[in-house]
């Protein structure tokens, strides 16, 4: 049983650090980012309505598409959060639509929370915000 759980651990950390596939030219690419301590995790889970099998990064065609990404982050405890005051893991999926993208070009979403309101920009390669989270609904 030892060996079964050792190489099933393997396995998985084997497969997310797996490379990246390269970046398709005809493409739009985008990468995740999380600036704050607190932010956990940033992962892509839908692009326009269709289940990721690799939450890393979303390439997308040009043109416009709804992306949905969750993103777990920590929220400190009090006002009920948790009895002793610690943290918790605050788990939200976050819908993000950009009518703009263009072929072989690099995009950042950049998660971040504030406090207890997660948020979500959309850079283009010149840094400047190109979209916005337009929808998000957290579970805990």
């Amino acid at each position: 049983m030892y060996r079964i759980m050792l190489l099933l651990a393997a396995s998985l950390v084997a497969g997310c650090q797996a490379p990246l596939p390269k970046a398709d030219p005809q493409m739009a690419w985008v990468d995740f980012s999380t600036p704050f301590p607190n932010d956990r995790l940033l992962l892509a889970e839908r692009l326009d309505k269709q289940r990721l099998r690799d939450g890393r990064f979303f390439q997308v065609t040009p043109g416009s598409h709804e992306l949905v990404v969750r993103f777990d982050y920590e929220v400190t405890g009090g006002g009920g959060m948790s009895m002793m005051g610690g943290t918790t893991v605050r788990t939200c999926y976050l819908t993000l639509n950009y009518a703009h993208f263009s072929a072989g070009q690099r995009y950042v979403l950049e998660g971040r929370s504030m406090a207890m309101t997660p948020e979500a920009h959309l850079y283009n390669a010149k840094r400047e915000i190109v979209a916005q989270v337009s929808d998000y609904y957290c579970l805990m």
